[in-house]
């Protein structure tokens, strides 16, 4: 609290308490007052700080849009991309974890099965037995 504060505060209790004759009474009266017009004066610097609290909070609770739908768990990353029609057409592990990668999400291809099988068992997402190039290889779509 700034000095000009605690000067005024103190001003004002004299005042108040300034009329009054009985000594005992008037240096109780003037100790509330006081208190209490410096439990105000601190309570009003909250106050002007307290928007600044608010605005970041809202702020923290209420993320853009962007921001908004940001996962945080593998599956849900996967759900995403699905959102976004990623798999509208048949997609093997490697273009998975590609599209990952362009998100900023980086992921072992251990993680990757692990993840869409059990999407596929959810029946989030289907998957079939592709060749690709000389070899079968699983392919993930939309069901």
């Amino acid at each position: 609290m700034e000095e000009k504060a605690i000067k005024e505060a103190r001003i004002k209790a004299e005042r108040a308490v300034s009329d009054m004759k009985d000594k005992d009474l008037r240096d109780k009266a003037f100790e509330v007052i006081l208190n209490h017009l410096l439990q105000e004066a601190d309570g009003s610097q909250r106050e002007l700080s307290e928007p600044n609290k608010i605005k970041k909070a809202k702020q923290a609770k209420q993320p853009d849009s962007l921001d908004a739908r940001q996962p945080t768990t593998l599956p849900d990353r996967i759900l995403l991309m699905k959102e976004e029609s990623f798999f509208g057409s048949q997609r093997t592990i490697r273009e998975i974890k590609e599209s990952l990668a362009a998100h900023g999400w980086h992921y072992p291809n251990t993680a990757l099965s692990g993840a869409l099988q059990s999407l596929t068992q959810r029946r989030a997402l289907r998957r079939l037995r592709a060749p690709e190039g000389k070899k079968m290889v699983w392919k993930y779509s939309n069901p």
